[in-house]
């Protein structure tokens, strides 16, 4: 049996912990959960993350790192409404496979105003700082275009929250979208 490194664990406790705090949420999950889903310790999950929060920071900001991957991958080499068409057909088709990954982002944004309304301000600006690089991701894309970057995260956003709630692709409130977001039923 070939032994993983602390960096290959570290990585295998991140992608566990983004499943287990996208179903359970941050105050919901406890690390032993974590650890169990990797095959170690709570004592060892310990060794490579000083606690929880730092755990949960750890997969929020690979969550928002990979959704900023897709929009770049999608846009490369597109301009524009090419650029909005592709990186929106890719956000969709992202949270379609990875249910999680959205479940996460709502669970993260959740944490943050938590940990801000209890005076813990540190926590959310390690956040914002990953969530701005996806936000200056999709602005290049456009042409540097705040108000159209702007726009295409607000529909994400809508469409997160839609999702989340549960409506299906045939329900009218998916009328006002582009063709290229609405859900494929």
């Amino acid at each position: 049996m070939v032994r993983m490194s602390a960096e290959e664990r570290r990585e295998s406790v991140i992608r566990a912990a983004m499943i287990e705090f996208a179903r359970g949420g941050y105050k919901g999950t406890s690390t032993e959960v974590i650890a169990k889903r990797v095959g170690v310790s709570q004592p060892y999950l310990f060794r490579l993350f000083p606690g929880k929060q730092a755990i949960f920071l750890a997969a929020s900001v690979r969550c928002c790192q990979e959704t900023t991957a897709v929009f770049q991958k999608a846009a490369e080499g597109l301009e524009g409404e090419e650029a909005v068409h592709a990186m929106g057909q890719a956000y969709q088709a992202l949270i379609a496979d990875d249910p999680d990954k959205l479940l996460m982002q709502m669970q993260m944004y959740v944490a943050v105003a938590s940990a801000e309304e209890s005076g813990d301000r540190e926590f959310g600006q390690a956040v914002r700082a990953a969530w701005m690089e996806m936000y200056d991701t999709v602005r290049l894309a456009m042409g540097a275009d705040v108000g159209e970057a702007t726009q295409f995260l607000a529909y994400g956003m809508l469409v997160n929250v839609l999702v989340s709630m549960g409506f299906q692709p045939d329900h009218r409130v998916w009328t006002g979208f582009y063709e290229s977001v609405r859900p494929k039923g």
